[in-house]
């Protein structure tokens, strides 16, 4: 179902462009094809409800001033039953129109019909995308960058979804390569230095109090039974438990977090089915790979990268480089048109290797996305916090959970672009007040339960839209609570495609402020009935609203706090 917003822009661009081809063909414009031109909503209020540029993009082809052909084209503008009430011409040739108000009663209608639905479309028109996101080695705890990462791309995946996308959420499990050499030596460290042996524990090993609990769990099972096993062996049998356990661990924790995946690949599997060495051959084929210092080398310089890269090292390991190239071949022999990874900033030097290495096997680099986030920084008493009581390294997502519980966190998360440095204060997220915007937004949600539960205590109910006279809502804080859920369809497909979850984030906070100016200064339940009737459909559509917006970011919509 196309939205109302839809409805009214489709119809200002063919009146539009309907003026425009009737002016070349009067003389007035000369131009061989309309360019393609955007119709948006303007920053400035007073600048309109939607504004074009086309009058600018058709001076090359017309040969006269942008503002005389905006003249000419607003000239031509039949409004009669177009919903506009004026158009003025500002600047250099912008064509600002203004609608009029009655458009927006019909987004209350479709939200009745719609439900918990209302913001859906067919915009991704079942096209298949695959998100990976956190991919966290399996060596240790989640910490805040897998923690935001998680948030990124579970909401992105949600907002794909909504805008009819056909998604899959994976996780990507680095069990192989040196980090897993090393979690192997820190096991078989830890092991022997608890049964009583003096033995280093390796400069490369993992330090973290989760790799000693992992061992003494290992031990309460089996004691000293492997003391005297064979070392690589031994570190084989570690490496299966711990990658067992760290791995349902992270499974739970994200579960917690309310993130569940479709698949979980493991690169191991990438050397076992021979996978790397199918890549080095096609590579190799394409004249794509040399040998330099006894190592093998892509030439990534051909795809814009400052230096070529090591697919295989001079001692005969291929390197994670390897094996990325390879998972990713792998995903689009699996059928996604659209393959989405979530990185670390720091892994920005990556992206264009990683794209060329696609491109060199003959796939479309443009089909492969990678949304690069920040650090995330937190805070609590206004200081910045680094350690935590249960890991002593770092706070994990599990403490975070616990202290700031899951609807905090996974807002928090997502309200800021993924490329913005994000500072996380704990104090805020638990805090009741206003200007915690998780708080902001759910209390939002809360007041109109409250209404709507006095309601039911007078054994009545929220009437149907055809029920209703709409036209009785005049007041400036109802025009634009309608004005904005008419908005939220064209937000949920505009942030699936520029991958901005941040987006639906500030879309339910506006919304919500919206709401609080309404309730501060009307009052639902009162004598006039009818216009009693509208607003109950008024504030039970932002209800709904709310509640979509909240669960596409993974929050409950709590109805009292």
């Amino acid at each position: 179902m196309q939205s109302v917003l839809e409805n009214v822009k489709n119809n200002i661009i063919k009146v539009i462009e309907q003026s425009a081809q009737k002016a070349r063909d009067e003389g007035k414009l000369n131009f061989d094809s309309l360019p393609a031109f955007v119709l948006e909503v303007p920053r400035e209020k007073e600048h309109g409800d939607f504004a074009t540029n086309i009058a600018m993009l058709l001076t090359r082809q017309a040969k006269i001033a942008p503002r005389q052909i905006a003249e000419t084209i607003v000239n031509g503008i039949n409004i009669k039953g177009s919903r506009i009430s004026r158009i003025e011409i500002a600047g250099p040739g912008f064509i600002n129109f203004f609608l009029e108000n009655d458009w927006v009663y019909d987004v209350l209608p479709q939200i009745e019909k719609q439900g918990e639905c209302y913001g859906d479309s067919n915009t991704g028109q079942g096209k298949r995308v695959q998100v990976e996101f956190v991919s966290a080695n399996p060596t240790g705890l989640l910490h805040m960058g897998n923690a935001r990462g998680a948030a990124l791309g579970d909401v992105m995946a949600s907002l794909m979804q909504a805008a009819g996308f056909l998604v899959s959420r994976e996780f990507y499990i680095n069990d192989a390569g040196n980090q897993i050499d090393n979690f192997g030596k820190s096991l078989e460290a830890r092991y022997l230095q608890l049964l009583g042996r003096d033995v280093a524990f390796p400069e490369d090993g993992y330090h973290g109090a989760d790799i000693i609990d992992t061992v003494k769990g290992f031990i309460e099972k089996h004691g000293d039974r492997y003391l005297d096993m064979e070392s690589a062996l031994r570190k084989e049998l570690f490496i299966k438990y711990a990658l067992e356990e760290k791995i349902a661990a992270i499974r739970n924790t994200l579960s917690q977090f309310g993130v569940e995946y479709d698949v979980w690949f493991s690169e191991q599997s990438l050397h076992e089915s021979g996978a790397i060495d199918t890549i080095l051959a096609q590579l190799r084929e394409k004249g794509f790979l040399y040998e330099s210092e006894g190592a093998l080398w892509l030439k990534t310089t051909e795809f814009g990268d400052e230096k070529d890269e090591v697919l295989v090292r001079s001692n005969g390991i291929p390197t994670y480089f390897a094996a990325d190239i390879a998972y990713h071949k792998n995903k689009f022999d699996r059928g996604f048109e659209w393959v989405i990874n979530i990185w670390g900033a720091d892994h920005h030097g990556h992206v264009k290797r990683l794209k060329g290495a696609m491109q060199a096997l003959g796939y479309n680099p443009e089909s492969l996305d990678i949304v690069l986030m920040q650090l995330v920084r937190l805070f609590k008493e206004g200081e910045i916090i680094r350690m935590s009581k249960r890991s002593g390294e770092f706070i994990t997502l599990d403490d975070l959970i616990a202290d700031v519980g899951r609807d905090a966190a996974r807002y928090f998360f997502v309200m800021r672009s993924a490329d913005s440095h994000l500072d996380f204060d704990m104090d805020l997220a638990k805090s009741q007040s206003t200007e915690n915007p998780v708080y902001y937004i759910q209390y939002a949600y809360a007041r109109i339960s409250s209404i709507l539960r006095q309601l039911e205590e007078l054994d009545e109910n929220v009437p149907l839209t055809e029920e209703c006279d709409f036209t009785l809502l005049q007041e400036q804080a109802e025009l634009d609570l309608m004005r904005k859920m008419a908005d939220f369809p064209i937000e949920i497909s505009e942030a699936a495609l520029a991958l901005e979850p941040h987006r639906i984030a500030r879309y339910a906070h506006e919304l919500a402020g919206l709401f609080h100016s309404f309730y501060n200064s009307h009052r639902v339940m009162i004598e006039d009935r009818e216009l009693q009737k509208a607003r109950l459909v008024l504030i039970k559509s932002v209800q709904t609203v709310i509640s979509r917006a909240l669960s596409l970011i993974g929050v409950t919509a709590p109805e009292s706090m």
